[in-house]
């Protein structure tokens, strides 16, 4: 699950990370309020405002401004919020951006001795380890400096048995360059940053930048946080930061009946029961020549119900050119998920307007194929993988 900026800073701070201190606004009013309240704590009356949607390179997009008095804060505020910001992580629409962070100015002016640094803590699943990843080119794309320039770039794995040792913290500090005081403070800000990234449970931190100031301060300027999911249970204050405005709404709709969906990009739907056979669905649709619009799993209980909403859920997408349902009856009859489809089908009536191909192999498949082409419905049914992709090829061309 991902989160705010604003959010994933209360976290950090919540387990001793220094962070840049904000407070949240959602209109121009109380974002004037809460720099009044901001220069009242920092003594500065230079205020950062932080559009908040979950997508970098905000401030590309116009979403990141600097506000030097209260009336420009009000300005840039009132601008912000309401619009639709387009980033290169947002769709050509972007997101509406209903809140901002209102941050303190963390930047000393004509300060050539602040630095700026990307950290982020992740999981390495190749060695199966967290890692720590950093380096001093901060405040810019990674991806441009790993490409670029990859020897600028430091990993630090950590044994999930002992955690993080106190030389790892100190060598990060020392390849960072670091000395004095700001190599303590770069140790301590690493091993409570990690400290959180274990105990919330979380699968990303993506600091960027990790500030360095002149006086030998170091601070979280940003915080991109994505919690596991699988962990909630365990956080639920942590759950009640999800925000379903920032998330697809089919997506949504489909967690809501009980559907593991995800929304891709391509022109053929699919229905499937389980992840593993998902995958080779998708595989099996670019063979064809065509490309997957969905990853939807429907489980082991694919009645008519779960089926109708299935069916429901892939036609909202308008790219859709065909659906390919391959169920595997294991646990579920074939002929039961034939009938749950046909009666889906009669249900759905003229909102079906795209072919469907259904594949049902496993248990009573011939009785089920029977069901389908004696079902009088425009549904081509397959039994083998290849006949399947065949059948795609067909309805495509």
């Amino acid at each position: 699950m991902n989160i705010h900026e604003y959010q994933g800073k209360e976290i950090l701070n919540s387990f001793g990370v220094r962070i840049q201190r904000g407070i949240v606004a959602h209109n121009a009013t109380e974002a004037v309020n809460a720099a009044k309240e901001l220069t009242e704590q920092t003594g500065t009356g230079w205020h950062v405002i932080k559009a908040q949607v979950h997508a970098g390179g905000r401030g590309k997009g116009g979403g990141v401004k600097l506000a030097k008095n209260l009336k420009e804060v009000e300005e840039i505020a009132g601008d912000i919020i309401g619009m639709n910001l387009v980033t290169p992580q947002t769709s050509a629409e972007g997101k509406k951006v209903h809140q901002v962070l209102v941050a303190e100015d963390v930047y000393y002016p004509g300060d050539s001795e602040t630095s700026e640094i990307y950290m982020s803590v992740l999981l390495n699943r190749a060695t199966g380890r967290n890692m720590i990843m950093y380096s001093t080119e901060g405040g810019v794309d990674i991806e441009s400096v790993a490409e670029k320039t990859p020897h600028l770039i430091f990993n630090e794995e950590i044994d999930p048995t002992v955690g993080l040792l106190p030389f790892q913290a100190r060598r990060i500090a020392f390849n960072l360059g670091l000395s004095g005081t700001a190599f303590k403070e770069m140790v301590k800000f690493v091993t409570a940053l990690y400290t959180a990234f274990e105990k919330s449970d979380s699968s990303l931190f993506e600091i960027n930048p990790v500030l360095k100031t002149s006086d030998d301060k170091i601070l979280a300027v940003d915080a991109k946080v994505t919690l596991d999911d699988n962990a909630l249970f365990r956080h639920k204050d942590y759950a009640e930061m999800r925000d379903i405005r920032e998330e697809n709404p089919t997506e949504v709709e489909a967690k809501e009946v009980g559907l593991n969906y995800v929304d891709l990009d391509g022109n053929v739907g699919c229905m499937v029961n389980g992840a593993g056979l998902a995958m080779a669905t998708m595989d099996l649709i670019k063979q064809a020549g065509g490309e997957p619009a969905n990853f939807l799993d429907v489980g082991g209980t694919a009645d008519a119900k779960r089926v109708e909403e299935a069916f429901r859920i892939i036609l909202k997408d308008e790219k859709v050119e065909a659906i390919l349902v391959n169920i595997f009856g294991g646990i579920v009859r074939c002929d039961r998920v034939a009938q749950g489809i046909v009666d889906a089908y009669k249900n759905l009536g003229d909102k079906i307007n795209v072919p469907i191909i259904v594949r049902l192999q496993g248990t009573n498949a011939d009785i089920a194929k029977e069901l389908i082409d004696n079902s009088g419905l425009k549904i081509h049914s397959a039994v083998e993988f290849q006949e399947a992709a065949d059948k795609v090829q067909e309805v495509l061309s």
